[in-house]
């Protein structure tokens, strides 16, 4: 017997097995270049399991790929029954079956269960690797001069705190492994950039030069750093090996430079400087040499970040707020403002589908971490938390 369409693989430790059938037609908008609107989409819930039924209906909502209606017409309807250990999940479209899945659950794993299967549903329709199994990190104040770094999930369950410092630990960045975060931490008199892995709460000192030492940023192989230092009194751009310590400037120059980030294939690096009189966006390559400047918009270009297919997503500073931009590196589009509500929105991430990102916006005094989506210019307060949160940064897929 041949399985021609069926697929098994160990994820997020269940058992899940995906049917496709191989004739489906799936009416789906693919890019921000065809985008018009998402498809909808009527969840009727999880048979047997009430934890289940709100785990998959939190990610469904939270993934930003479908536009969720309670029951009346709609491109697609999602349903599932659990039975014996077994979530089993069918998507139709015009009442024909388009995806079959089953996962194996328990109480213990019914977040990660419900990820894993609306990820699947997400590279069935749209050919995405998915979304709701990555994870958002960012910082919140603790009270005086403290701040600490938290984690959640997408739809901003499963809240975490990684670090519990008297001082300030900020500007966290995800390996590319998503096991792992890069972050400054501010001590009495200076500032290292620390390593931390979460789930075994085990922590290394990986930079802790003389000076300042800030805006850690892996490279996409992980092998890397892009960080700020300032040895000789001069703030400016460097890479460092993880593995060896060897160490390599970048930048040269008496204006300041920050914020770095790597292009998709780990070849060049973003970063913001202050060589022409205002914050601006450049390029410049691993191995050193010319900067390029970027034409972004705005007096002011800062935070920027670069995606896995080559865009850029920034804040630009238009009259005398911050608002959130998108430069698209391939040419495919012009750059556009993304958001320009009130309050100043700041240190935009992308999220893994190349179209959402997390960034926080500061309002009357106040900040708090925001989800938007570049295509439709949709945006959602992640989470409700007394204190200030900032400097959000969104993982790739946890494997």
């Amino acid at each position: 017997m041949i399985f021609r369409n069926l697929t098994v693989v160990l994820l997020c430790g269940a058992l899940f097995c995906a049917v496709f059938p191989a004739h489906a037609q799936v009416r789906v908008r693919k890019s921000a270049s065809d985008f018009t609107r998402n498809p909808t989409l009527v969840f009727q819930g999880v048979r047997n399991s009430l934890g289940l039924s709100a785990a998959v209906d939190s990610m469904l909502k939270a993934c930003g790929w479908f536009d969720m209606r309670s029951g009346g017409t709609s491109d697609y309807i999602l349903s599932g029954t659990y039975s014996s250990g077994i979530l089993t999940m069918e998507l139709k479209q015009n009442d024909a079956v388009t995806a079959r899945l089953s996962l194996r659950s328990s109480a213990a794993d019914e977040r990660e269960v419900a990820k894993a299967a609306v990820d699947a549903i997400l590279k069935k329709l749209f050919n995405i690797e998915g979304i709701c199994r990555s994870k958002i990190a960012f910082c919140v104040d603790s009270g005086g001069k403290s701040r600490n770094i938290y984690t959640c999930d997408i739809d901003g369950g499963n809240l975490q705190r990684v670090t519990g410092s008297p001082l300030m630990c900020v500007e966290p960045e995800w390996m590319p492994d998503a096991q792992s975060l890069l972050y400054t931490r501010y001590n009495r008199a200076s500032t290292d950039i620390i390593q931390t892995i979460p789930s075994k709460k085990i922590s290394r000192i990986v930079a802790a030069y003389k000076g300042m030492n800030l805006g850690a940023s892996p490279s996409p192989n992980g092998k890397y750093m892009a960080l700020i230092l300032s040895r000789d009194g001069q703030v400016d751009l460097y890479i460092k090996s993880l593995d060896s310590g060897a160490r390599r400037r970048l930048t040269r120059d008496q204006a300041p430079e920050a914020s770095p980030c790597w292009g998709p294939g780990g070849g060049s690096i973003c970063y913001v400087s202050g060589i022409s009189g205002r914050p601006q966006l450049y390029i410049i390559p691993m191995g050193g040499g010319s900067p390029r400047h970027l034409p972004a918009d705005g007096s002011e270009a800062v935070n920027p970040d670069w995606s896995a297919d080559n865009q850029i997503v920034y804040s630009a500073k238009l009259g005398s707020c911050y608002s959130i931009a998108t430069l698209d590196l391939n040419g495919r589009r012009p750059g556009k403002t993304v958001i320009n509500a009130a309050g100043d929105w700041e240190s935009p991430s992308w999220a893994p589908d190349n179209r959402h990102i997390v960034c926080y916006r500061t309002l009357n005094g106040r900040s708090s971490i925001y989800l938007a989506d570049t295509w439709s210019g949709k945006i959602r307060q992640l989470l409700r938390i007394r204190n200030n949160a900032s400097m959000p940064c969104w993982s790739n897929i946890v494997k």
